[in-house]
């Protein structure tokens, strides 16, 4: 959202330039625009994504943009992955802490200690300690490099180990060993001399982890481990995965300088999905909602009924139906329902109800390329060139003229208006076939207004489609950012004049509150809008239509710096890493040196055979992803972040998926030094020696995972319980009680009871089952789970406190 009271710039001025970024850890994700001389910066960007790793921490840092140097950070926030659903979909301010070395510790290391007895030639007993250090995984990269290396202390001088370079994930298995007692005998002075076994326990061993840098500052402090050596009084032997820690500042107590508070809105969610076949029951009821008679009966309509808010049931709903190829007969089925219950033509699907979040969201997800190629040049111009466009004379600012402004403004709405009404051709068959349906509904409803068969159509095109896409260019992914407030204005009038025009009412002047807009609106009264539009709505709703692929135009699906390693074209060339500006369209995946540049090199989408992930060890470089071709052409590219890289590669093996010569099989690491990291094998052509993965299906329909949305309306039905029984109260009531309706029970949309009263029982049993089978999966897991393992280290609180729950549950149920 926002940064208020922000430090002030030390210099004259006070002011700073700052940006925010988010990040998984201390990976950086995603970062917002900078916003110039400013303490309380606006920045109100949304930013979605899929989280492809396991983190810790969600943190965003403010920074000062430095001309001279590098960025300073101001300060940071982090909120731990198990307190996110505290903060769930709510604005919340955060006070800004402190960032240093200490607070960015991350990361874990694996050490095995061994205390054993030694007897010397005297007879005499002394305590000798080993100090494995296996590995570490998960470090933070410091400046784009991590070269880490550890420390190893016990009350004397530190041993070392030897510093691997370009990972932070280093395997070190270096073992240390201390002489902890010693005979009093001994005439060698040392820097200890402990001849009480008691004394041991007082004592611990420290492992400190550094960066080693070439810079003047001395090595960057990676996090610490302190363990007591009387824990190793139990067993000679211990061997265990830690968190690393930050220092301990001998618990010097720094007072919080107040660095400012920023305000998110977070919303996570996290899905635990099982199989397939557990998903079964509650799937197929859903399946069915489309041929439910009347369909008011059906699990689908009733999950709408019950959720607080109609988008809540929407999404799954629309993404489970898209998957399965039903999309059409279930909103066909819906929207023919409600077309029934109307009343007034002039109200058809205005209000928010299941079928038009349903449509909403389908369009969302069918119609984005749409969006794109229709819209998203002229809406870039707008952001980029800044022409004045106020038509209202109160706003107007020194210097503008009235009609000056009014002709730019008429002049970017007829251009919005053309490209979309010449677009028809475009319009994706799923969006053109349910159209068709509710074009015949209303028709057949409305038998004497010729033209609600339009206004049906109209409603969700224009109102509900291109309307919000101009409006919110940000929301659509249209732009990357907020436009700023004068473009925003902009956008604002072009699309309340598009809103009308697209929405054929008869006295058009009359639909603006203010004015200004009827006068305006004086330039499109001419009889050839209404045409376009009449042909326009034409055309997408219209059954015969099918996309042609002969007129299918280049669309831009990505683009965006990365690093990319030389192919080794010329067979003594350097095979080095170079920054490049990737482009990926629907015919081709090109790079060049910089934007708008000429392409150095371009790969037909057909000449794709697999998009893989790169090992680490290849190169030392994390985020790594090939693109094979043919002849076993390899192009390795590194993405910015794992988010980065997750998203380039599902869109590039989506756009490929249906190539004909596709690999099954390919090498998950490099071929350097004359043989295949990965398998050994030393000739370049050897095929590969993993199976390619899956992969995304290339057809929207497809693109998404049904049990995980089946898991979702699961949570759904589980949350909203409660009502579900409320409801089969009423099916019940209203089947015995005909008579005036029970005032709380007149909520739900019930035409037949008996029908109603069956799928909810349904429901009921598959939500009761798939709890069940949670909870017994949980408790499995508790029962398997080791503290102190790669996967739940020592030092993480909040572990202990779900241990400490999850035993307490157990013996509750015993």
């Amino acid at each position: 959202g926002e940064a208020k009271n922000l430090p002030t710039y030390p210099g004259p001025n006070k002011m700073r330039d700052c940006y925010c970024t988010v990040n998984l850890d201390q990976e950086e994700v995603f970062r917002t625009k900078i916003v110039e001389k400013s303490l309380c910066p606006f920045y109100g960007e949304d930013f979605y994504c899929e989280i492809p790793r396991t983190f810790r921490h969600l943190s965003f840092y403010i920074f000062d943009r430095d001309v001279f140097r590098r960025d300073s950070i101001i300060g940071k926030v982090a909120i731990q992955k198990e307190d996110l659903q505290k903060y769930h979909n709510r604005d919340t301010w955060f006070q800004l802490q402190h960032v240093d070395a200490d607070s960015e510790v991350q990361g874990k290391v694996h050490l095995e200690l061994r205390l054993s007895e030694v007897i010397t030639d005297t007879g005499v007993v002394c305590h000798k300690l080993a100090t494995r250090v296996l590995e570490c995984q998960g470090l933070p990269i410091v400046n784009g490099q991590c070269d880490p290396y550890a420390t190893v202390t016990l009350a004397g001088p530190s041993r070392q180990t030897k510093v691997k370079k370009k990972t932070n994930n280093p395997h070190f298995d270096e073992v240390f060993y201390f002489e902890v007692t010693r005979p009093s005998s001994y005439n060698k002075k040392s820097h200890f001399d402990i001849e009480d076994v008691d004394e041991v326990d007082k004592m611990e061993i420290r492992v400190d982890l550094w960066n080693a840098s070439n810079l003047k500052f001395g090595d960057e402090f990676l996090g610490e481990l302190r363990l007591p050596l009387k824990f190793l009084r139990q067993s000679s032997s211990y061997e265990a995965w830690y968190f690393l820690q930050p220092r301990d500042n001998g618990n010097k107590s720094l007072k919080p300088d107040d660095l400012g508070s920023l305000r998110l809105n977070v919303v996570y969610t996290e899905d635990h999905v099982f199989s397939s076949d557990y998903y079964s029951p509650l799937r197929d009821l859903l399946l069915k909602s489309a041929d439910v008679e009347p369909v008011s009966a059906s699990a689908a309509h009733i999950l709408g009924e019950v959720c607080r808010e109609k988008q809540e049931a929407a999404i799954p709903l629309v993404r489970l139906f898209l998957h399965y190829g039903r999309i059409v007969p279930f909103i066909s089925a819906i929207a023919n329902a409600e077309v029934k219950r109307t009343q007034d033509p002039n109200t058809i699907f205005r209000g928010n109800s299941l079928t038009s979040k349903c449509i909403d969201e389908t369009m969302k997800l069918a119609g984005m390329h749409y969006l794109q190629v229709t819209l998203k040049p002229i809406i870039d111009e707008i952001c980029q060139v800044h022409k004045p466009c106020e038509i209202d004379p109160v706003k107007l600012k020194d210097g503008e003229n009235l009609e000056n402004n009014r002709e730019n403004l008429r002049q970017y709405v007829d251009r919005i208006f053309t490209v979309i009404t010449k677009s028809g051709v475009s319009c994706p068959t799923v969006m053109c076939d349910i159209f068709f349906s509710l074009r015949e509904s209303a028709a057949k409803r409305f038998q004497g207004d010729l033209d609600v068969r339009y206004t049906a159509v109209s409603s969700f095109i224009f109102l509900r489609f291109f309307a919000p896409a101009i409006l919110s260019p940000n929301l659509f992914q249209l732009t990357p950012h907020h436009p700023d407030p004068q473009t925003s204005r902009t956008l604002t009038l072009i699309s309340k004049t598009i809103q009308t025009l697209g929405s054929l009412s008869k006295s058009k002047s009359a639909n603006f509150k203010e004015s200004y807009m009827a006068t305006f609106y004086d330039y499109f009264n001419e009889q050839k809008y209404a045409d376009a539009v009449k042909n326009f709505l034409d055309l997408i709703s219209s059954s015969g239509r099918r996309d042609h692929k002969s007129i299918e135009q280049p669309i831009l699906l990505k683009e965006g710096f990365m690093i990319k390693r030389a192919q080794g074209r010329k067979r003594f060339g350097m095979k080095n890493f170079k920054k490049r500006w990737f482009r990926l369209t629907n015919h081709e995946f090109t790079y060049q040196k910089s934007k708008g540049d000429h392409p150095l090199c371009s790969i037909p989408i057909e000449n794709i055979l697999a998009v893989e992930r790169l090992e680490e060890e290849s190169f030392k470089m994390k985020n790594m992803f090939q693109v094979i071709q043919p002849e076993r052409r390899v192009l390795y590219i590194q993405a910015n972040n794992c988010v980065e890289a997750k998203d380039w590669i599902d869109i590039l093996t989506k756009v490929s998926q249906c190539n004909k010569k596709r690999l099954t099989v390919y090498h998950p690491s490099a071929y350097l030094n004359g043989h295949w990291l990965c398998c050994k094998a030393t000739a370049d052509n050897t095929p590969g020696c993993t199976p390619c993965t899956g992969g995304l299906p290339a057809n929207i329909q497809l693109d998404i995972d049904g049990d995980r949305e089946t898991e979702r309306i699961y949570s759904l039905f589980n949350l909203y319980m409660p009502k579900l029984e409320k409801m089969q109260e009423a099916c019940g009531s209203k089947s015995v009680y005909d008579g005036p309706e029970e005032e709380e029970y007149s909520t739900f949309i019930i035409d037949d009871p008996k029908e109603t009263y069956k799928t909810l029982k349904l429901i009921i049993e598959g939500v009761g089952t798939l709890e069940q089978e949670h909870a017994q999966y949980k408790r499995d897991k508790f029962k398997k789970t080791k503290y102190g393992s790669q996967e739940h280290p020592i030092g993480d609180k909040s572990f202990q406190t779900y241990i400490r729950q999850q035993s307490e549950i157990s013996a509750h149920s015993i």
